[in-house]
């Protein structure tokens, strides 16, 4: 089946059963290789990505889900020329240690930002309460999202 949808705002199709996983077809069929495999359970928050704008586990999410709609992953977020206020804030408060659970982190701080551009840090504790990180890098985490709040917001950092 033939299965179409936009990613990071371009058009796709990808020749897939509808049962396939999204992730599965982002890293395997469209070379995205940003979107990582963590626990394929929904535990860990590593597969995040967006489908119109909200939070989905692309571990789970089967490929026709998506039919028509837009999904996001990490690589739609900036470049490394031109980062998103996240990616910045993240690299400035040196956020991550191995890294791995950051590509789905950023996308949940990216659709609380979205929604909520002042978030508490009660607020940004909540979304991102899903996503484990084995590093223990929590506070800087938390530091940089409020970071990228502010800048988007015109305050400084």
């Amino acid at each position: 089946m033939t299965i179409a949808f936009t990613v990071n705002g371009a058009a796709k199709s990808v020749a897939a059963p509808e049962t396939a996983t999204l992730l599965d077809i982002l890293r395997n069929q469209l070379g995205l290789m940003g979107t990582r495999y963590g626990c394929g359970l929904e535990q860990c928050g590593c597969c995040m990505v967006l489908v119109d704008g909200q939070p989905v586990h692309s571990c789970t999410r089967e490929v026709g889900t998506v039919a028509g709609k837009k999904v996001t992953t990490i690589e739609g977020l900036g470049t490394q020329a031109d980062p998103h206020p996240l990616q910045q804030a993240f690299l400035d408060e040196q956020a991550g240690q191995c890294g791995y659970c950051l590509s789905g982190i950023l996308i949940s701080a990216k659709a609380l930002l979205d929604k909520n551009p002042k978030p508490s840090r009660a607020d940004i504790v909540a979304a991102l309460d899903k996503h484990l990180c084995r590093c223990g890098s929590h506070v800087r985490i938390l530091r940089a999202v409020e970071r990228a709040a502010a800048t988007l917001n015109g305050r400084p950092a």
